[in-house]
């Protein structure tokens, strides 16, 4: 606001000048001064009344001259809240255009000097009687404030935050320089401001720490610094941000001596003010607190740690302001209660604290105004104690007040079962009245109206004969009958008046939206509506509003002027809120109607309780439903008709807007659904379409008509066009004659089951909605599961009925179903889209399963001959199912039973339907049901129980709450996190009722995203992201409040119970699983491919890569399955079929065994060899290198070595060490491989390492693919081999001419010269002869020459 430094008339008159205008009018001198007109100062007549006259009071002051002031709550005389003595009586003064001319007049008439600082904001607490002025405009020469303009006497638009407050040089308090601590609880904590250039400024928190905060306590003569707290811990400043980069040594003797940044040179925002806490602040510590004696730790007595010990708060003062700040501490929500009394029960420690006084908007009840009490004034009788609605349950505080201005006035409703309902005037006083308004937060009772006072409600009667004793922290704690028990009507219906009326509700609406919760905001100021700039707009400001349209909380906050552009005044802009107010103009912002905005930026704000429709004042009756029917309308408490002149589909829109029922078919006249009885409350009404509500409209006055009931107006909206003959709808498809059926019986709608529902069922349903004929009858809730109902089931149709409920069935709520068997339709005139003519069936979801079209009236399948990764992309993009994952044939998903459609189906993976692609002609194939084809999709990989999680909990259905969204995990919020929630959860992952909701990240903190917040489920949903919550990714947390959720079903098998041992990871080795808390063996009988990939998805282990038997040795316990058969699809192990636990006819030589895609390969190299492809092979094992045992060793395991390298087929398998001893360990032996194999970890092998295989014994490998280099050493050596055989052949010749053949000792195997150190290389070669010298070497030369060939 600005300062108005002429005319003083045009805005406030001076206190001096309203006493001089009261005499004239007592003297009868100025008719024009009695009247308000200008005035005249008469200092002459003042002094001739106060002298001639003894005990003549000027008016308007209590005692002759100026008005009496003080500084009271602060540390002495001359320093405190400013306070003014009127009408006997001390009050306060507003803060609003307060600043230090004003605080120089306080300081002068005072006696105290000058003045050093003038603190808004209710510096030294908050006043709690009468604000005498606001306005205040002091040029400085006055000598008492009293002569300064202001408002008159009393006239404000001003709360107690507003008190201002003033600094005098003279005060008590040592002199401290330019430096002050603000917005604390006294004078030695607070925000850190220094004096610059005649201006006070904040410091930035950049580099503050302990050592700064220690110059600051010194320099203020405060002690030692406790704490050095940024991020504007005591609220943001408004002026200049004067230093950053603070540095002190601490030695120091004042702030200004510490290195820093250049004056006013900074990289900061308000958010980032730094502040202190001095030991001398006698500040306890904030964390600190906590409520004992109660049922949980959000309600019980209070109790706070000083001086090391703990001890409780005397109840002096104590209200609901003060406990909302120990609620908001202990994130324990809003307060409920502030029981005095001992109300959990006297302690027997310390009383540590008195005359607590928050003013509400504290982070921490250390920040409140209080008294360390240091007298036995108090006892432990008297002990505070905190209600939090964090500790009540969500059934408890669900009450409100409705059909009122005000939230803390009405119509008390209270929510139960689901439903809102009313409260039954019986017994009904201000005892069961007061218990309302506490709980609600409104204050004190101050009537407890009967009989319908503020309208009657339309919903059930929940509770009558109620009787509170007036402890209770909610209404449904009090005794009463049990719920729905009552003798009553809605005339009866009880109301309430809360003390708490003073808050303008009016003051702020919300325009052009969809209900009075949701729209552009629009504040009321000097008579005149106006909007909100949408600068620094965000979801605190916009929960205010909320909360003060009794609106519940805030779910987003637009800008941009999303509910369109207002066209009066932009009053407020920069608003920012702490999200504690009560009311929009209590944020700070600034002056009304300055800003830099336009209304392209007006902002706008929805809120949770959107979708409440207003109380209905409108209704239809006589027709078929409630959008049919004759239109009435409540006024003065009496429902009366509307008169049919001028009436049209404009107004009858209107109607059916208000009520939700779709828009005007049409507008009928002349009584068309019968006669009212009552009054004919509107006539001539003339709407233009774009109202919310009938009585927007232009119409003649309430009452006022030319009418008879003969010419009452009627409505037909298109939700009511079915007729009451024919109560049927299909909800939750892509239009009215497609969806989940649903039929009207009882007056409420329900489901049909799916059992033997079939295409002539179906049929009938389309017939009878006029939709023609039936394309399909899907079951197993196709679309949607149903809340309601299951009205029918075993529907038995022959197809010529008219109406469903003409066809056989069960009697009518008589069934063995639940909502996943809920029917559906699709009927020919529903325009199918594209993605009607092609499912996948019998998968985890629409994204996944067995691929089949329509064609001809029916379903088929699509042979899976050439079926591909491309053919799938496009069935996954006709679905919209994102892309695809995998192609599977052979009926993975079941076989089909319908016709064959499609085969040999080839797609380009352009194709926008499957339809495009080539293939045979229709129904022309060579294929049997063994061969559908099917896909899974990226969206559908993911099944609706994995769309959600419980990790590091001991089993899969206790831990922490996770979501996937946009592709990625992330936490929920603990925020009204509670056990309804939990509950949805369980349903969910299919493990049962919900135990425990833990918040406070029970189960660890996550590292992921916070996806969700705000949680708010009704309990009946069917998966957690149908309940309401925040927008994906808002919120206020961090991973310290990570919900999590504890299953009733917890001791389910799950992916904990399963394990792959001894392999060389989690992911590859034989399959154990957990029974009866006995781990053991799966039988490989009929083991596949199918069952190895559910065991890798299971333990998050990728794709099956290979599964053998006993590849990684047998078992010894139990063998708990056998004849394991998965379709491929099973989340766990545990689901698919097989025989009971224990039965089998196996042996622990069957015991099957499991390489995932998710272990680590088994590393492979050659050393030592001629060329990369042949050498020594070396395996790394427990991240050391080391050899391979050739026990065993053949071409199989040579062939799978040199695939795994890259290096072709294997052309041998030399043992013997032939490239080399090595020098490492021998990892592996008794490797067993087929051949087939594409790594080394896929084949049967056994650890080693123990020195049980000779160092000679290496295992060797020469592969076809050589580097050119080794081609041609390879040619060498074969052209070697061939001539050392051809000189054998002469030297076996020369032998046996000379005799010497048949020496057997002079043969030598070719395996025992391999053992010699020689290698066998000649293919084909079974002996090779030679002379054997005395020393046991070969005397041939020839074969000398093979030995040093192969060798090198």
């Amino acid at each position: 606001m600005h300062r108005n430094t002429e005319g003083r008339s045009q805005k406030g008159i001076s206190l001096s000048e309203e006493k001089t205008t009261f005499c004239w009018c007592l003297l009868g001198r100025s008719l024009a001064a009695c009247t308000g007109g200008r005035t005249t100062r008469i200092p002459v007549l003042l002094a001739w009344l106060s002298v001639s006259i003894p005990g003549f009071l000027v008016p308007g002051s209590a005692t002759p001259g100026p008005a009496e002031i003080r500084l009271v709550n602060g540390p002495s005389h001359c320093a405190g809240r400013v306070e003014v003595f009127y009408n006997n009586t001390w009050g306060t003064v507003c803060d609003d255009t307060w600043d230090l001319t004003e605080a120089y007049v306080v300081c002068r008439q005072l006696g105290c000097g000058t003045a050093l600082s003038a603190p808004r904001g209710s510096r030294y607490g908050a006043g709690s009687d009468r604000i005498w002025l606001d306005e205040v405009n002091c040029t400085g020469t006055e000598s008492a404030l009293s002569e300064c303009s202001a408002d008159p006497w009393g006239k404000h638009n001003c709360n107690h935050i507003e008190d201002a407050s003033v600094v005098c040089s003279g005060s008590d308090t040592p002199d401290r320089g330019p430096l002050q601590l603000v917005d604390g609880p006294n004078s030695c904590a607070g925000r850190v401001e220094v004096l610059h250039d005649h201006q006070w400024g904040t410091v930035c928190d950049d580099g503050w720490d302990l050592t700064d905060a220690g110059v600051v306590c010194k320099q203020l003569g405060c002690g030692t610094a406790v704490s050095a707290p940024g991020k504007a811990y005591f609220g943001r400043g408004h002026e200049r941000i004067w230093l950053d980069e603070v540095n002190c040594t601490g030695l120091e003797a004042a702030l200004s001596d510490c290195q820093a940044s250049s004056w006013g040179k900074n990289n900061c925002y308000h958010g980032e003010d730094a502040s202190v806490v001095c030991s001398a602040s006698n500040s306890f510590d904030p964390v600190a607190i906590q409520l004992a004696n109660g049922t949980n730790r959000c309600a019980g007595r209070v109790e706070v740690l000083y001086n090391n010990t703990w001890g409780t708060i005397c109840d002096e003062s104590w209200d609901l302001t003060e406990a909302q700040v120990v609620c908001k501490q202990l994130d324990c929500g809003m307060a409920v209660s502030a029981p005095g009394g001992a109300h959990f029960g006297e302690a027997s420690d310390h009383i540590w604290l008195k005359k607590v006084n928050c003013t509400g908007t504290e982070t921490s009840l250390s920040l409140c105004r209080t008294t360390v009490l240091e007298d036995s004034s108090c006892t432990h009788k008297k002990d505070a104690s905190v209600v939090c609605g964090g500790s009540v349950p969500p059934a408890l505080a669900q009450v409100r007040l409705v059909k009122s201005s005000s939230r803390c006035a009405g119509r008390v409703e209270v929510f139960h079962d689901g439903q809102w309902g009313t409260v039954c005037d019986d017994d009904w006083d201000l005892n069961d009245a007061g218990i309302v308004c506490r709980q609600l937060g409104c204050g004190t009772a101050v009537s407890a109206p009967h009989k319908a006072h503020f309208g009657l409600g339309s919903g059930p009667i929940w509770l009558d004969d109620i009787n509170c004793v007036g402890t209770e922290a909610a209404l449904s704690e009090c005794k009463s009958k049990p719920w729905g028990q009552n003798d009553c009507s809605h005339a009866e219906d009880a109301s309430v008046v809360c003390s708490d009326l003073d808050i303008d509700l009016a003051s702020v609406r919300l325009v052009n939206g969809h209900t009075r919760c949701a729209g552009r905001v629009e504040v009321l100021h000097d008579h005149q509506w106006g909007t909100v700039c949408d600068d620094n707009w965000d979801l605190k400001d916009a929960g205010v509003v909320c909360r003060q349209l009794g609106c519940g909380t805030a779910v987003s906050a637009p800008g941009g002027a999303q509910f369109g552009r207002g066209s009066t005044r932009v009053w407020l802009d920069d608003v920012n809120c702490i999200g504690t107010e009560t009311s929009l103009t209590q944020c700070n912002a600034r002056s009304w109607g300055v800003h830099n905005c336009h209304h392209g930026e007006d902002a706008g704000v929805v809120c949770s309780d959107t979708t409440i429709p207003e109380p209905v004042h409108l209704r239809l009756m006589n027709g078929s439903n409630r959008c049919t029917g004759r239109v009435e309308v409540l006024h003065d408490k009496q429902w009366g008709t509307v008169c049919d002149n001028s009436w049209d589909l404009t107004d009858a829109e209107v109607v059916c807007k208000q009520l939700g029922c779709g828009t005007a078919l049409s507008a009928l006249l002349e009584a068309h659904f019968g006669e009212g009885s009552e009054h004919i409350w509107l006539d001539d009404v003339n709407c233009n379409g774009t109202e919310t509500a009938l009585t927007e409209c232009k119409a003649r006055p309430w009452g006022n008509n030319s009418c008879h009931h003969g010419k009452d107006a009627g409505v037909v909206c298109s939700d009511g066009a079915i007729p009451a003959t024919k109560e049927l709808q299909l909800v939750n498809g892509q239009n009215r004659c497609a969806g989940r059926v649903e039929v009207f019986h009882d007056n409420q709608w329900g489901t049909v089951c799916d059992d033997s529902w079939d295409l002539k069922d179906a049929g009938v349903v389309c017939r009878q909605l006029g939709c023609g004929t039936a394309v399909s009858a899907p079951g197993g809730a196709r679309f949607g599961r149903g809340s309601n109902r299951i009205w029918l089931d075993d529907v038995n149709c022959q197809g010529t009925e008219e109406t469903l409920t003409e066809c056989r069935a069960k009697r009518w709520g008589n069934h063995n179903c639940n909502h996943g068997e809920d029917a559906g339709v699709v009927c020919s005139g529903a325009e199918i889209p594209t993605s009607e003519v092609l499912r996948l069936v019998n998968g985890l979801g629409r994204c996944s399963g067995t691929v089949e079209v329509f064609h001809d009236n029916q379903w088929g399948t699509v042979c899976d001959d050439s079926w591909d990764l491309r053919d799938a992309g496009v069935v996954c993009r006709q679905l919209g199912c994102g892309t695809a994952m995998l192609a599977p044939g052979g009926a993975r998903f079941g076989r089909g039973s319908n016709r064959i459609w499609l085969d040999d189906v080839n797609c380009q993976g352009t194709e926008e339907t499957l339809t495009e692609c080539r293939a045979r002609p229709w129904g022309i194939h060579n294929c049997n049901n063994g061969e559908a084809a099917g896909v899974v999709c990226s969206d559908g990989a993911i099944p609706v129980t994995a769309e959600l999680r419980l990790v590091q909990g001991p089993n899969r259905c206790s831990g922490r709450v996770e979501v996937f969204h946009n592709q990625q995990w992330g936490t929920v919020c603990d925020d009204s996190w509670d056990l309804r929630d939990a509950a949805v959860v369980c349903r969910q992952l299919g493990c049962g009722t919900a135990e425990s909701a833990p918040g406070g990240a029970r189960f660890g903190r996550g590292p992921d995203p916070i996806w969700l917040d705000e949680v708010n489920c009704a309990g009946t949903e069917t998966a957690l992201s149908k309940c309401r919550a925040r927008p994906w990714g808002t919120h206020n947390c961090n991973h310290g409040e990570d919900a999590g959720v504890v299953c009733s079903g917890r001791n389910i098998p799950v992916s904990a119970e399963l394990r792959l041992v001894n392999g060389p990871s989690h992911c590859a080795g034989r399959v154990e699983v957990l029974y009866d808390h006995e781990w053991g063996t799966v039988c490989d009988d009929g083991w596949d491919q199918k069952d190895a990939t559910v065991v890798c998805r299971q333990l998050n282990c990728g794709k099956a890569v290979s599964t053998q038997g006993a590849n990684f040795g047998r078992g010894s316990d139990r063998i708990w399955l056998d004849d394991v058969n998965c379709t491929g699809t099973e989340a766990t192990l545990s689901e698919c079929r097989a025989r009971s636990w224990g039965d089998h006819n196996c042996h622990h030589g069957e015991d099957v065994s499991v390489v995932c895609s998710g272990a680590p390969p088994l590393l492979l190299k050659l050393v030592d060899g001629p060329t990369p492809c042949s050498g020594r092979v070396e395996v790394m094992y427990n991240g050391t290198w080391g050899s391979v045992c050739d026990s065993g060793w053949g071409l199989p395991e040579a062939m799978v070595v040199c695939k795994q390298l890259g290096c072709g087929t294997a052309q041998s398998a030399p043992g013997g060490a032939q490239f080399g001893f090595g020098t490492g360990h021998i990892w592996l032996e008794n490797m067993n491989c087929t051949g087939t194999e594409s790594l080394a970890i896929e084949c049967q092998y056994r650890p080693l390492g123990l020195g049980l295989c000779i160092q000679g014994s290496t295992a060797g490998v020469v592969c076809a693919r050589q580097t050119s280099s080794g081609l041609l050493c390879s040619a060498l050596i074969g052209l070697v081999v061939i001539l050392a055989l051809l000189c054998s052949i002469l030297l076996y010749l020369r032998i046996k001419q000379n005799g010497t053949i048949g020496n057997p000792l002079d043969h030598v195997h070719l395996k025992e010269l391999g053992n010699m150190g020689l290698a066998a290389q000649a293919q084909g070669a079974t002996y090779l002869t030679a002379k054997l010298g005395h020393n046991g070497e070969v005397d041939s030369e020839t074969a000398q020459l093979v030995r040093e060939d192969i060798a090198h």
